[in-house]
């Protein structure tokens, strides 16, 4: 387990060793960098107890304060590395651990002088280990990396633990299986966070390994006219993609999908960049959608991220977590140019963001992107292209009539089946959304520059007090 001072290697020791006490396995922890007490700190901080595990703090005797033990002419570093690793044997012939936890390496590579010594004595170590029927975790902090390749050939497993600082926000941590010898193992790296009670990794997403059976009915926005549109509604296992200007009414339309599949009985997740939790419950009642209820009983999840403290594996585990051990089946990301910036610094995002709508469909989740365009009228333009990877895409534009902004909406592609290729009024007020009948005189919305030649009069007809 190798990894620069900091990136967490004690703590997921600590961790190892835990896990070995619950299952009544006998723990140790031999360390020549940190001692008990500092041990002990760090388990206090995680909310643990060490009760079970045994630690040796082994004090070369160059290093104690002992005058008995310590050398008066001079040192011989084979006489130091000798008597420390004979210290550290006699602990394990003591204690015969099923688990053990070395910290560190590096202090045997100190005490070697060559990179010949250090080896044999690496191999010695392992060798005694495993006529011992050991599990042993060497850590190593890195203080020299020209004999890395030493200690892999000579090791069943090497896992490498990184952090990154970016610009802006906290540190990025994330770790690699190098090498796991007669084990199949999921290469590349994976994120993780250390927080109170330790270490928490998130797998790198694999959406072929997660499939299951679903049900295939739509899912309803409640909204006849905008199901009809749509074909239907939204499929199971398909990802549609809602875009258009800020203030568009992007996020309400997503609400509604939300507000009928709750009113239905099940659970749905709300990933939200922009906006925090109370202005969304907020502007979801102003709509005559009161979510907060269904927040309350658990029915509906809103992840409120924070953009500087979060990893893509940290986001995809959220999602994953939400989808597999509490049912949400309907996800909403809004929107995905906060997405975006909330990490600017990170590599291949759409190819992450399209493993992830790989398995929401896999898992039969109606999943509903939002993505917000440059500019207000006139012409658009997207931050990103993700059309290709959407089942389906919704186009929200603004348009002008008798002197007013008004909002259109059109189903631009759906691939699981047939949709009006029409274009039509959207509104939105205290009682909801609407969605009016198809305009024919409508032009000019693909343009970049819509315009409505109709009369001057509303194409709504007035509410009165009852709503009707």
């Amino acid at each position: 387990m190798e990894g620069r001072p900091g990136s967490g290697k004690t703590t997921l020791g600590l961790q190892f060793l835990l896990n070995g006490v619950r299952r009544n396995e006998r723990c140790l922890y031999i360390t020549l960098t940190e001692s008990k007490r500092e041990l002990l700190s760090v388990a206090e901080r995680h909310g643990w107890s060490l009760d079970g595990i045994e630690i040796y703090e082994l004090v070369p005797p160059e290093l104690s304060l002992d005058p008995k033990q310590q050398q008066s002419l001079l040192y011989s570093s084979d006489l130091e590395l000798g008597e420390t690793v004979n210290m550290a044997l006699a602990e394990v012939e003591r204690v015969k651990p099923q688990r053990l936890v070395f910290d560190s390496l590096s202090e045997i590579r100190l005490l070697s002088q060559s990179a010949l010594r250090y080896r044999r004595q690496v191999l010695a170590l392992k060798n005694f280990f495993l006529l011992h029927d050991t599990t042993a975790l060497l850590l190593d902090d890195l203080t020299s990396e020209q004999d890395d390749l030493n200690l892999h050939s000579v090791s069943h497993a090497v896992i490498r633990l990184d952090q990154l600082a970016p610009l802006y926000g906290s540190e990025r941590r994330r770790l690699r299986v190098i090498k796991m010898r007669g084990t199949p193992f999921r290469g590349g790296y994976h994120d993780f966070v250390i927080r109170r009670g330790g270490l928490q990794v998130f797998p790198r997403l694999v959406a072929a390994d997660h499939h299951r059976e679903f049900q295939r009915r739509a899912a309803s926005s409640g909204i006849a006219e905008l199901d009809t549109l749509l074909g239907g509604g939204l499929d199971p296992g398909t990802s549609t993609l809602v875009t258009g200007p800020s203030g568009g009414g992007k996020s309400s339309l997503a609400l509604a999908f939300v507000f009928e599949t709750l009113t239905r009985g099940k659970q749905a997740l709300m990933v939200s960049f922009e906006e925090t939790k109370h202005v969304l419950l907020a502007r979801a009642a102003s709509i005559g959608m009161n979510i907060a209820p269904f927040v309350d009983s658990g029915d509906l999840r809103v992840e409120q991220v924070d953009p500087a403290d979060l990893s893509p594996g940290e986001f995809g585990g959220r999602v994953r977590d939400a989808v597999e051990n509490w049912g949400a089946r309907v996800v909403v990301i809004d929107s995905l140019s906060g997405y975006l910036n909330a990490m600017p610094e990170e590599q291949f995002m759409l190819l992450q963001m399209h493993e992830l709508l790989t398995y929401l469909n896999q898992q039969g989740v109606v999943t509903i992107l939002v993505l917000a365009q440059s500019g207000m009228v006139g012409q658009m333009a997207s931050p990103l292209d993700l059309t290709y990877l959407s089942d389906t895409v919704m186009l929200l534009r603004f348009f002008e009539a008798g002197g007013r902004i008004r909002r259109s909406i059109a189903a631009i592609k759906k691939r699981t089946g047939a949709h009006e290729n029409t274009i039509r009024e959207l509104s939105i007020d205290g009682y909801g959304l609407r969605v009016g009948e198809p305009l024919e005189q409508f032009r000019g919305v693909l343009t970049g520059v819509p315009a409505f030649e109709g009369p001057d009069s509303s194409l709504f007809g007035q509410r009165g007090d009852d709503g009707a």
